[in-house]
């Protein structure tokens, strides 16, 4: 059991014994936490690792803040040009037929046209 007074050198012994050991991070000046929605931000954070049977805990203490997230605009799949008529050429297909094809394929334009072609 831990005495209820104990001074830092005492408690660091004691932390020794038990086969804890703690550092300080003082490089560490900001702390992100990366959420789905918004992230958590702390500012002029002061970090302490704490090390346990081979496991590492994080002790952060400082100033946060929430900052929201903006919606991620959904990502168009883009092929290059080329690939694109090259697949329009050989399978003799429409713009959006090749596009197609070269999602289907994962952007491999002769698999496309081997796909197309099988049709």
């Amino acid at each position: 059991m831990i005495p209820g007074r104990m001074n830092s050198r005492e408690m660091r012994r004691l932390m020794a014994q038990m086969g804890i050991k703690s550092t300080e991070m003082d490089d560490v000046t900001k702390v992100i936490f990366k959420g789905k929605t918004k992230d958590y931000v702390i500012d002029n954070a002061q970090v302490t690792m704490i090390e346990a049977q081979g496991v590492k805990t994080f002790q952060v203490v400082g100033t946060m803040r929430e900052v929201p997230k903006e919606p991620e605009e959904k990502k168009e799949e883009s092929f290059p040009e080329d690939d694109i008529k090259l697949v329009m050429e050989q399978a003799s297909v429409s713009r959006e037929k090749a596009i197609e094809a070269l999602k289907a394929s994962g952007g491999e334009p002769a698999q496309a046209i081997m796909n197309l072609m099988q049709k």
